[in-house]
């Protein structure tokens, strides 16, 4: 699901997308100057391998989702609080690839099977 950040207004966007057994579902919503705000939860099991016995197991997901995503470059100002910030390029958001970024970032963590706890 891809979507036009000029699109994007203070009335919330929703959005949801699916992967195997994972919902990304959530709203974008007009934050000020360039920065879009994009707030999800991310629920489902997400299959994956034991970091200590390499056996592979599902494990539940329930996680809050939250960044800025900038249209355009970002330049942060001395007065900017921060805060996580994803850059489009091109003026469109795909959500799907976000998705996939966030499951790889959350695979790269390190976790373990209820057996090795």
């Amino acid at each position: 699901m891809k979507i036009a950040l000029r699109k994007v207004t203070k009335t919330p966007l929703d959005f949801e997308v699916e992967s195997n057994e994972i919902t990304f579902k959530g709203y974008l919503e007009y934050h000020n100057g360039k920065l879009i705000l994009l707030k999800a939860n991310l629920t489902g099991l997400l299959c994956k391998d034991c970091d200590i016995c390499a056996e592979e197991f599902n494990m539940p997901l329930d996680e809050k989702i939250e960044f800025f995503i900038s249209d355009g470059i970002y330049h942060k100002d001395n007065n900017d609080m921060e805060f996580d910030v994803v850059e489009s390029l091109n003026g469109i958001v795909d959500i799907e690839e976000l998705l996939a970024s966030e499951i790889e970032l959350i695979k790269s963590d390190y976790h373990s099977c209820e057996n090795c706890r």
